[in-house]
């Protein structure tokens, strides 16, 4: 992925990018360097979300922000479908709550945290049968619980 990233970097002719293999629970980067940090539908699977915040922190200068689109959990995920490893590759199981998701950024020290954009993601309904009973499945589809695709950024001071 990263030699792809190149390649299209090369192609649209961009000078200013630069792609780094590591660990976003230990960057490989120096402190307060650079400008924006992005990341698409990553932060969700890290164990330690509170160590990959503080990272994407240090490693931004002062003034820079995230730009974050993520899947978080709002209202409480059955047990069973937190287990499923499909849903794990899908960036679902490593879902916390969107509430504790802000919280960890705040505690960072992130300012001015906005949520561009919040959409509910559907579940296939075999998928679910597989493991809710017909009214698990009706209480976990109703109403405002369930999983979102977020999108947030948030900034240094």
């Amino acid at each position: 992925m990263l030699e792809k990233a190149r390649e299209n970097t090369r192609k649209l002719g961009f000078t200013n990018i630069e792609f780094v293999k590591g660990d976003i629970e230990e960057m490989p980067l120096p402190d307060n360097t650079y400008n924006v940090v992005l990341s698409n539908c990553v932060l969700n699977l890290v164990p330690d979300k509170t160590r990959a915040f503080s990272q994407i922190m240090r490693v931004l200068k002062p003034g820079g922000h995230f730009s974050v689109s993520d899947i978080v959990i709002k209202g409480t995920m059955p047990e069973k479908l937190r287990e499923d490893a499909e849903l794990y590759a899908g960036c679902v199981s490593g879902a916390i709550g969107m509430d504790k998701y802000i919280e960890i950024i705040e505690q960072q020290g992130f300012r001015n945290i906005t949520v561009h954009q919040m959409i509910k993601t559907s579940l296939p309904a075999d998928l679910l049968s597989n493991y809710l009973t017909e009214e698990e499945t009706e209480r976990f589809q109703s109403g405002d619980s369930g999983i979102y695709s977020i999108t947030l950024s948030g900034y240094k001071n």
